[in-house]
């Protein structure tokens, strides 16, 4: 590795699987520290186990994104252990399939969960993400989106759609609020991604197929794809890269 994000200070939510954790391990091997923050204890510790087995420097931050005090340790911890942050990756989520429907037949219990994990955890991250990167003077706040939120690729999901909309609203807002303190705010919408999320489409060869063959490449993307363009937005390469939404989704927004 080329030692990209070398002396910077990263946290990533969602960081011990999928996107979060191919993000980890990329931004670790390219010199940087990195906080794992996630619900899962033991996943967290297996991310950190991997970094500093290969010799980085990690911490597993267990928090619920859901809840602003847990997410407000999880941060202090951070800032704590490296004086501030210079990189934040918001980027805990998930999705309900089957459960999430079509709004005359959606749950308000389901609605509610999926609005509180993946735009209000973004929120609580963003929150307290810009807190520790203003301590560090500046730095790149980084938000996942979802083709779902600028097309009708996932009906019937209409929460998880809604939430990611919001997402978007939300990266637009804070890019021009902290862009003169030196904060690059953007966002990264990654398509069709082979992650734990994604594992019923994956491991049933019709609907494989079926989502294969509606994106212009005509595969599923890796989650390491989508880790590439964090560590770009993550880099001084990105210096003038405010408010923009990255697509990598293999084109599928592009139709």
């Amino acid at each position: 590795m080329s030692g990209r994000l070398a002396g910077k200070r990263a946290a990533i939510t969602g960081g011990a699987s999928g996107i979060g954790l191919a993000t980890a391990l990329r931004f670790a091997a390219e010199g940087a520290r990195v906080g794992i923050i996630d619900i899962d204890r033991a996943g967290a510790e297996a991310a950190v186990e991997r970094i500093r087995s290969s010799g980085g420097e990690a911490l597993a931050l267990v928090a619920d994104v859901t809840d602003e005090a847990s997410v407000e340790a999880a941060f202090g911890r951070a800032v704590a252990a490296w004086g501030a942050l210079d990189v934040v990756v918001a980027n805990a989520g998930i999705e309900m399939m089957g459960a999430d429907t079509r709004v005359h037949e959606l749950e308000s219990a389901v609605w509610q969960r999926i609005i509180a994990v993946n735009l209000t955890g973004q929120f609580h991250a963003s929150k307290h993400g810009i807190r520790a990167l203003r301590l560090a003077g500046g730095g790149s706040l980084i938000c996942t989106a979802s083709p779902c939120a600028v097309a009708g690729l996932c009906a019937p999901e209409t929460a998880y759609s809604a939430s990611k909309a919001g997402v978007m609203g939300l990266i637009r807002v804070m890019a021009a609020d902290y862009a003169p303190e030196g904060i690059r705010v953007n966002g990264v919408i990654p398509g069709f991604i082979d992650t734990p999320m994604n594992a019923p489409v994956m491991g049933d060869p019709v609907q494989l197929e079926q989502w294969s063959s509606a994106i212009p490449i005509r595969r599923i993307g890796r989650a390491d794809e989508v880790a590439s363009m964090m560590l770009f937005l993550a880099s001084d390469e990105s210096s003038y890269a405010i408010g923009g939404i990255f697509t990598v989704d293999g084109g599928q927004t592009a139709i």
